[in-house]
């Protein structure tokens, strides 16, 4: 029988996928609504203290910084840890680390004696399993469907995210009108099964690291890899500006109350029409994989991103504001589909989790400092004027990186390259194809 013929026809036909699938999915519906009730009770509790809402406002600012902080200098380290471990047992124990956090805020908010400080301590533990988590787990998925599949898989686990990130608060909200401790007890459950659903994953061939060079030789190599490989260095560094400059979600507050007067309902609104954008990209992807022009249709889609953005920044009607975020949200994901993509195959196995390290590294920078930056910039221009500009700034990187980075927009399809499939053919990476299965 041919090798097309073994290769299943989607991810979900992979026993392995599935489990992986399902960790994900509870894990990050964890994650989330966690993370909205550390911030709501961080807020109300910052506000009974006595400080202003400036201050209280500051508080959250720092959960943020807090969770940021370790996963910049943990990067190098974690992904080592995922190319030189078992990915699966990496995984394992960052969910671990949070399922001890989830216990603690129940208890305490149980007991009623939850604190900024404990608020504090817990974001760093967060960070650290973040830290952690993302490169093991992005690592993890190639190792289990074959290369040709591998797109399609991005997108089936990026929908995973995107549901959880869109559940997940939902879920945290209403259990904490329930009981305060009650959501954190739930994403303590939610944990769980994502290690018992890990730990159903069999065991899966991978490639062995350059164990000639001591770990600080090894970590120089992954972070040489990028910088020399212009097709991940150019992925990476496109969404890290084009995201740092446009990103307008810390000024949702601003345009929901003073721009479009839409009030708390609205603000909900607009936080989930991107997400709701980028899900259904996602689903359509899962179904309908990309095949041809993917570089080019990658820098359209970030300009397309830009663009939106700028619309959204001027639109002073509700309406158009919703359907510039959700296109935001579609030409986010489209983007990340492709980019994911090819920077996992165009990433040897055994340097996979060192440069998904990086990867995720620059996503939270380009999301969180992003963040920082677009509040720094209304406060000295204005929000309507930050935003704009922001968009503006996306579309210039879109042409700058086109030109600095031409493989970009010379790639045609998501085959790997020569030498990597060399190294599949010599491996025993053919067996993943139907392991599981």
């Amino acid at each position: 029988m041919s090798e097309a013929l073994t290769i299943p026809k989607s991810p979900f036909r992979i026993a392995n996928f599935r489990a992986y699938w399902v960790a994900r999915l509870c894990m990050t519906l964890a994650q989330y609504a966690m993370l909205l009730i550390i911030g709501w009770q961080t807020y109300n509790l910052a506000r009974e203290g006595g400080m202003s809402v400036g201050g209280a406002s500051g508080q959250l600012a720092l959960i943020g910084l807090l969770q940021f902080a370790p996963l910049f200098i943990l990067t190098p380290f974690s992904g080592l840890a995922a190319d030189r471990l078992d990915r699966r047992n990496v995984a394992r124990l960052t969910i671990l680390l949070q399922l001890a956090c989830a216990g603690v805020l129940a208890w305490l908010t149980y007991t009623d004696a939850v604190s900024i400080g404990a608020m504090f301590g817990v974001a760093v533990a967060l960070g650290v399993a973040r830290a952690f988590s993302g490169p093991s787990l992005g690592a993890l998925a190639p190792n289990l469907v074959p290369p040709a599949l591998l797109p399609q898989a991005i997108a089936l686990s990026s929908i995973s995210w995107q549901v959880g990130m869109i559940v997940g608060p939902a879920v945290g909200g209403y259990f904490y009108e329930v009981a305060p401790f009650l959501p954190y007890a739930v994403a303590g459950g939610l944990f769980v099964v994502s290690i018992i659903a890990l730990s159903l994953i069999g065991e899966v061939p991978r490639s062995q690291i350059n164990r000639t060079l001591k770990p600080i030789g090894q970590i120089r190599e992954g972070l040489a890899y990028v910088v020399q490989n212009k097709m991940v260095l150019g992925s990476i560094t496109l969404d890290l500006f084009a995201v740092f400059l446009a990103g307008a979600t810390a000024l949702f507050p601003v345009y929901a109350r003073d721009i479009l007067q839409v009030g708390a309902p609205g603000l909900s609104q607009l936080a989930m029409a991107p997400a709701i954008g980028a899900a259904v990209t996602a689903l359509w992807f899962s179904f309908r994989p990309l095949k041809h022009n993917v570089g080019p249709r990658m820098l359209w889609a970030v300009a397309i991103f830009g663009v939106a953005t700028i619309v959204f920044g001027l639109s002073t009607w509700m309406p158009l504001s919703l359907v510039m975020l959700f296109i935001i949200g579609c030409a986010d994901m489209f983007s990340v589909y492709i980019r994911q993509s090819l920077i996992q195959l165009h990433t040897p196995d055994d340097k996979r989790g060192r440069v998904s390290a990086v990867s995720q590294m620059t996503i939270s920078a380009s999301n969180e400092f992003g963040d920082f930056f677009s509040g720094g910039l209304a406060f000295l221009i204005g929000p309507v004027a930050a935003v704009v500009l922001g968009g503006v700034g996306a579309v210039i990187t879109v042409a700058t990186w086109s030109q600095i980075f031409p493989v970009l927009r010379t790639t045609k399809t998501f085959d790997r390259p020569d030498h990597l499939v060399e190294e599949d053919n010599t491996s025993d990476s053919p067996s993943r194809e139907t392991k599981g299965a």
